[in-house]
C-alpha cells in the first residue's frame, strides 16, 4: 500500500461502520480511496430480504409481505432473517403446521419491544397512568398531520417498557420543520395526558424526553431550521471538533434556549389538542384499560377518520403506494414501536 510495490494486482477490501474515525493517511490515493456506502435496506430492499427469508418457511394465505417490508423500518437484512426465524418459534409453539401473519406482527414486537411481561405487578393508579399516557400518544399523533399513522397502542409491559404505540413511518428523502414538529408533538402527548388529566407528571416520558431533545438540538444546531440561529450547522461529520465546540459561549446559550423553546411550544400544542379532545382522550384510555391492547380500528372509531391524506410512498416498479419512512442521519431510534422509558423504577419509543 506504499505505492511501490510490484503487486498490482492485488486488491484489498476493509469494512467498518465508523468510517469518521478513520485515519486519513488510509484514505489517500491508492490506499482505501474508493468507499462504498453501504446503508440500512429501504422498504422495497427489505421486501426482497423477506421474500429470501421466507422461502424455507411455510406460510399461509394471510402473510402480507407489503405491510411486513413498511412496518420494518431500520431494520438490517439479519434483523429480518430474525424475524421470519422468531415468527416460526411463535407458531412451533402454538403447535401449527404454518406460520401466519400474526406471528410475524408478534415477531417484530418481540424484536422491537422486548417480551411481554403479563406477570408484572402494577398497582391500578400506575396503570391508569399508563394508559391516559398511551392515549396521550395515540390521540396526538392522530390529529397533527405529519406524524406517522398509528397502527396499535398497548398498555402491556415489554422488555422495559410499561406501554408502547407502534406507527407507521414514512420513508422520506428529506424531513421538513413542520414534520420533525409534529414528531415532537406526538411524542409529548403521553406527558401532557398526564398533566391534564391528573395535575401532576411522572417518569413514565424519559425516552420521549429523550427523543424529543436530540430532534430540537438537530433542528436548531444541525440542520439550520431555526430562525435566530441562521443557515448555520455545527455538525462535525469527520469528527475533528469533536473535543472542542465549533461556536462561541454566546452561541451555546441561544442553542439552549431555542432548544428549550421549541420543546415547549411542542409541549403546549400537544396539551391544547388533548384538552380540546379530552372526551376522546378518556374514552381511548378506557378502551385501553378494559382491552390492553387496540388497534388503528378501535382509534378510528372513537377518533374519528385521520383528517390527513396518506403519504404516498414508492414501492416496487416505482409505483406510488401506501406509505414510507425517513431516516435522519442523526435519528437513532425506529419510530415503527415508540417506547416511553420511566426513570430508574418503571420504564416505557
Amino acid at each position: 500500500m506504499d505505492g511501490f510495490g510490484t503487486n498490482s494486482g492485488v486488491i484489498i477490501l476493509a469494512a467498518t461502520n465508523r468510517a469518521d474515525i478513520l485515519d486519513k493517511a488510509l484514505m489517500r490515493a491508492g490506499r482505501f480511496d474508493r468507499q462504498i456506502y453501504v446503508d440500512m435496506p429501504d422498504v422495497n430492499e427489505r421486501k426482497a430480504i423477506f421474500d429470501v427469508h421466507l422461502r424455507p418457511i411455510k406460510t399461509d394465505n394471510s402473510v402480507d409481505i407489503d405491510f411486513l417490508s413498511k412496518q420494518t423500518p431500520g431494520f438490517s437484512g439479519a434483523d429480518i432473517a430474525n424475524v421470519c426465524n422468531e415468527a416460526a418459534l411463535f407458531a412451533a409453539r402454538k403447535e401449527r403446521q404454518l406460520v401466519s401473519h400474526q406471528d410475524f406482527l408478534d415477531a417484530v414486537d418481540r424484536i422491537i419491544g422486548g417480551l411481554e411481561k403479563r406477570t408484572k405487578i402494577i398497582t391500578e393508579n400506575e396503570k391508569n397512568t399508563i394508559a391516559f399516557h398511551e392515549a396521550g400518544h395515540a390521540v396526538v399523533s392522530w390529529l397533527v398531520e405529519f406524524a406517522s399513522p398509528l397502527v396499535k397502542v398497548s398498555i402491556v409491559p415489554r422488555g422495559q417498557s410499561l406501554g408502547a404505540a407502534w406507527y407507521l413511518p414514512e420513508e422520506r428523502a428529506i424531513t421538513t420543520t413542520e414534520q420533525i414538529f409534529d414528531e415532537m408533538c406526538a411524542a409529548l402527548g403521553g406527558r401532557a395526558a398526564e398533566e391534564i388529566m391528573f395535575g401532576k407528571i411522572s417518569t413514565g416520558a424519559l425516552s420521549d424526553l429523550e427523543k424529543v431533545t436530540k430532534q430540537a438540538y438537530s433542528m436548531v444546531s444541525i440542520y439550520g431550521l431555526n430562525d435566530r440561529i441562521g443557515n448555520r450547522s455545527y455538525y462535525d461529520s469527520r469528527g475533528e471538533s469533536s473535543f472542542t465546540k465549533p461556536y462561541s459561549e454566546e452561541t451555546a446559550r441561544i442553542i439552549d434556549e431555542e432548544v428549550s423553546a421549541v420543546i415547549e411550544k411542542a409541549y403546549d400544542r400537544a396539551k391544547d389538542i388533548l384538552a380540546t379532545n379530552r372526551e376522546k382522550l378518556e374514552a381511548l384510555a378506557q378502551s385501553l384499560l378494559d382491552n390492553e391492547v387496540i388497534f388503528k380500528e378501535d382509534v378510528e372509531r372513537i377518533l374519528g377518520a385521520r383528517p390527513f391524506a396518506p403519504a404516498a410512498s414508492v414501492l416496487k416498479d416505482g409505483v406510488q403506494e401506501g406509505e414510507a419512512e425517513n431516516k435522519p442521519s442523526t435519528q437513532s431510534e425506529v419510530e415503527s414501536a415508540s417506547e416511553d422509558t420511566p426513570g430508574e423504577s418503571t420504564a416505557e419509543e
